[in-house]
């Protein structure tokens, strides 16, 4: 059905409390949070809220003179929002499919793009891939998230998750990964012999090969970063 009456569309469409917490989905592409402290998310993720929520910028020290430096060197960088109050808060990211992971005392990377939000009690960092720099446009950076909470990822279309055992590496685009397990480091190979079939702007193919014991998570997208203007 796509033709409603006023009537029969807001009932359609209207949002609906359903008892899940802090994190909870109204649709695949829109995350509800029901604010009562504070949550981390991505900078212009908001859609709309309710209540008593002020939105605070990431201040350049709020979290230390590391991850300063490194967003400063690399002028990229998950840029961040503080919510804090009560009340509603809705976010997406450009209508790519939501995905919240409940952490307990686990550790997840996650491509810095694919970062919606995550709650206070998670720590991170900015883990850069110095070797990307070169090879993609802007280069490409991730985040490590560790601790006891949740933490909402983002992905174009329905994201698949491979495992990755010791005798059967993944190998993958690096535009269209998502995150990858905690235990894994990726390694970056090339093979001039693909250029026609897998190339970016380098003229090569950049693969990111994981190996080891966990998993990795692409999307059937290939995202395209630039390097963000000053």
């Amino acid at each position: 059905m796509s033709r409603y009456s006023i009537e029969e569309f807001v009932n359609q469409t209207k949002q609906q409390d359903k008892g899940e917490g802090l994190f909870e989905l109204e649709t695949s592409r829109m995350l509800e949070i029901n604010l009562t402290s504070q949550i981390w998310a991505k900078a212009g993720g908001m859609v709309s809220y309710r209540g008593q929520i002020k939105f605070e910028r990431e201040g350049i020290l709020e979290h230390g003179l590391g991850k300063m430096f490194k967003k400063a060197l690399t002028g990229e960088g998950p840029a961040l929002m503080k919510a804090t109050g009560n009340g509603k808060l809705y976010l997406a990211d450009q209508g790519k499919k939501i995905s919240i992971l409940n952490l307990d005392e686990d550790s997840i990377f996650v491509n810095g793009n694919d970062l919606l939000a995550f709650e206070p009690s998670i720590s991170w960092d900015i883990k850069l891939m110095k070797r990307m720099a070169g090879m993609l446009a802007g280069g490409l950076f991730n985040v490590r998230l560790e601790g006891t909470g949740m933490v909402a990822i983002t992905s174009h279309y329905e994201p698949l998750t491979l495992l990755v055992t010791p005798d059967n590496p993944v190998y993958t685009d690096p535009n269209a990964t998502v995150a990858w397990s905690g235990s894994l480091q990726p390694e970056f190979v090339t093979d001039i012999s693909f250029k026609t079939f897998l190339g970016r702007g380098s003229g090569e193919s950049i693969q990111m090969k994981f190996s080891g014991s966990g998993f990795v998570v692409v999307q059937p997208f290939e995202e395209v970063y630039y390097a963000q203007q000053s």
